[in-house]
């Protein structure tokens, strides 16, 4: 079992903020379940079968850096966290993402939550546009709890009592095969973010689906 679901603190002890070096006292948490790369047209109607089953769905983006002034990329890798399973669509290998833009992406009744998504978002329609829908950020929820950092990390520590590792952030996410370092990062922040969303909705403060 992911120790984040044996971690969580009474309500009563929610901070408003959270240091880094309290966040970096936390048990580190990361994703351990099935992890499925999606990497031809094929495995991708498959993929978008069985997240049309989910209701609530993590999601995230990772993009290659750019270390030069001017010099900016599109994202690389898709993540898409459900109940059982994590899917990583690594898009530079998938020439059409309408099955899961549409799909998912731009399916109401599927809620995909995160941090930080409204750019993501821009940055896929930048890449291929689609009508999104259904998204919700976890910012504009801890907001009203008058949370101050509502970075993932934070609010993985402040809601989960548990550390996430950044370690992978920087990496190149463009690289044709990612490392198992790559993957599981990737994973752990779409799997976290669902995490943090199902303890405020079991709170009552965040809807159901």
């Amino acid at each position: 079992m992911n120790p984040a679901v044996e971690s969580n603190p009474p309500v009563s002890n929610f901070p408003t903020t959270i240091s880094k070096e309290v966040i970096n006292d936390l048990p580190l948490s990361r994703y351990d379940g099935p992890i499925q790369l999606v990497t031809t047209p094929g495995e991708m109607h498959v993929a978008v079968a069985e997240l049309k089953k989910e209701k609530i769905l993590g999601f995230d983006t990772e993009t290659r850096p750019s270390f030069h002034r001017g010099k900016s990329y599109l994202p690389a890798l898709l993540q898409l966290g459900g109940a059982e399973k994590v899917y990583l669509f690594q898009l530079l290998k998938l020439e059409d993402l309408s099955p899961v833009l549409d799909g998912i992406l731009g399916d109401p009744t599927i809620a995909k939550v995160g941090v930080a998504i409204r750019d993501d978002v821009r940055k896929l329609r930048e890449r291929q546009d689609f009508k999104p829908a259904g998204f919700v950020e976890l910012a504009d929820i801890t907001h009203k709890l008058e949370i101050v950092n509502t970075g993932l990390r934070s609010l993985a520590g402040i809601f989960l009592g548990v550390r996430i590792s950044k370690g992978a952030q920087v990496s190149n996410w463009s690289r044709d095969h990612l490392t198992d370092a790559q993957t599981v990062y990737a994973a752990t922040d779409a799997w976290i973010s669902r995490e943090i969303y199902m303890r405020l909705r079991d709170l009552g403060l965040a809807k159901d689906f």
